[in-house]
């Protein structure tokens, strides 16, 4: 791409707060009590940029990182200094091998066919265990199957899969692990996300996984105070127009103006990660002033009621209300889909 492509401003930009993800990672640590928290930054750390959120996060004390797969460890273990511990979850696939043995990161083994695949390395490794989520990891039935002291195992783990609730399936999960570790050795144990954090010390084992959390997401509610949000969007007024009673906006004419009022076009769009479920539910901000969203959102553009702010014009940057616990409500979709679906339009900035 040519220097005069990558120089043009782009009208959309992801404002990050430092100290907010400092403070996350600081306040999931002291929830997690004698257990260490690490920190998941798969998926380019939920979207915020994995290189950047790795380096403040190790900077700041936290140890032990989680990222999908082998390309994800790639991009940060350069940065990663000799305490520092990478978790590939996804595992290791026969294709994964050539580079796995040469990186510092463990993989998470997550079958048997991966657990005898690893052996011959004699490298660390972690290993997960399905305690009922019946997604990744090595059924309990099966852990008799291996003689697990031939693998050097680092952390034995698994994942909570409704941690965000009060249901029986996270004491029966937590039942599940503990049987488990019984047949596998390991020198760490972990089980709790974010949210599991939140279930208390029974949780905690010796580390903890957040994720969601770290990047603004409040799943229960001891995270609601204690977490900040890490990321604000920003957009340019493309044209302000005024609508006349009758006007309507946007496909299928989702919103009819019952008064004349100006409305401003935004360059953001679902394209952008700014998903159709703010269809007249969403909220934008010119500091504190409220500019609520008017008709459906289309792929590039929204239109904001600016009645309140009648004097933004073309170039003005407005924020959208994006806390995620709140844009959550606003939109009907989860807290990880609107963090980790922030498009590549955005420019990033760290404030």
């Amino acid at each position: 791409m040519s220097d005069k492509v990558t120089d043009i401003p782009s009208p959309v930009r992801l404002r990050l707060d430092a100290g907010a993800l400092l403070s996350n990672w600081h306040a999931l640590d002291d929830m997690s009590g004698a257990a260490s928290a690490g920190a998941a930054i798969k998926a380019n750390a939920y979207g915020l940029g994995a290189v950047e959120v790795f380096q403040r996060l190790q900077s700041a004390g936290c140890r032990d990182f989680y990222v999908a797969n082998w390309q994800e460890a790639g991009e940060i273990e350069a940065c990663a200094e000799a305490h520092t511990n990478i978790s590939v979850l996804n595992g290791v696939r026969l294709e994964d091998m050539p580079f796995a043995i040469t990186s510092s990161a463990k993989p998470v083994l997550n079958s048997m066919e991966q657990a005898a695949r690893w052996r011959e390395t004699g490298r660390p490794c972690d290993l997960m265990i399905n305690s009922g989520m019946n997604r990744l990891g090595i059924n309990v039935s099966e852990l008799q199957q291996c003689d697990w002291t031939e693998l050097n195992i680092d952390i034995v783990m698994s994942h909570l899969a409704s941690a965000d609730e009060d249901v029986s399936q996270n004491e029966a999960q937590l039942d599940q692990f503990a049987n488990a570790l019984q047949l596998v050795p390991g020198k760490r144990r972990s089980l709790s996300n974010s949210a599991g954090i939140a279930l208390g010390q029974n949780y905690h084992f010796d580390c903890t996984r957040p994720g969601l959390s770290l990047y603004g997401g409040k799943q229960r509610p001891a995270l609601v105070e204690a977490i900040q949000q890490v990321a604000f969007p920003e957009v340019q007024i493309l044209q302000t127009r005024n609508l006349q009673h009758g006007d309507q906006v946007g496909y299928n004419a989702k919103y009819t103006a019952e008064r004349d009022h100006p409305i401003a076009i935004l360059a953001m769009g679902y394209a952008d990660g700014y998903l159709r479920g703010f269809s007249n539910t969403g909220i934008f901000f010119k500091d504190q002033t409220k500019l609520p969203v008017l008709g459906r959102i289309s792929m590039d553009l929204v239109a904001v009621d600016i009645s309140d702010a009648p004097d933004l014009k073309e170039s003005d940057w407005i924020s959208a209300d994006y806390d995620l616990l709140r844009a959550s409500r606003q939109s009907g979709l989860s807290q990880y889909e609107l963090i980790t679906g922030l498009g590549n339009r955005y420019s990033r900035y760290w404030a």
